[in-house]
């Protein structure tokens, strides 16, 4: 793979062309990593609201009706819905663990197979999660095990 930078102090913005024979896994990877450097969101603490790198967020819960961010320091109230926080980040590495919860799949420091069929995930800040019967084919899936 070859990397070529043009640094023009003219550009009002900046542009990634990716020029390959076809997209493979690497390619796709490439452009989901860059798909999630740019997106943002807000989220609600202490009455006051962030606009947040969904990158730096390690994974999304519900509890109690309400939908919160997680980030390695902070914790984030958003209005926004679990399924449509799915909708927008499914193409992100953002995969849903459990019927509440949706990981960042760039935040996982380790996955263990657990009872039942069942995953348990260490996310970058030590957390544990667990990864439903339900949705561990996925995760499997990503990682390239079946």
């Amino acid at each position: 793979m070859k990397i070529h930078i043009n640094q023009q102090v003219d550009n009002a913005e900046t542009e990634i062309t990716i020029s390959c024979r076809q997209i493979n896994p690497e390619i796709e990877k490439i452009i989901s990593l860059l798909r999630v450097m740019d997106l943002k969101l807000t989220g609600v603490r202490e009455r006051q609201t962030y606009i947040l790198d969904a990158a730096k967020i390690l994974y999304i819960d519900t509890v109690d009706k309400k939908t919160f961010f997680y980030t390695k320091m902070e914790v984030y109230e958003t209005t926004l819905k679990l399924y449509e926080l799915e909708e927008r980040l499914n193409v992100n590495d953002f995969l849903r663990a459990n019927k509440s919860c949706i990981i960042n799949f760039n935040q996982i420091k380790s996955i263990k197979a657990d009872l039942d069929g069942k995953l348990l995930v260490t996310m970058n800040n030590d957390e544990k999660l667990f990864i439903s019967r339900q949705y561990a084919t996925n995760f499997k899936e990503k990682l390239g095990v079946k």
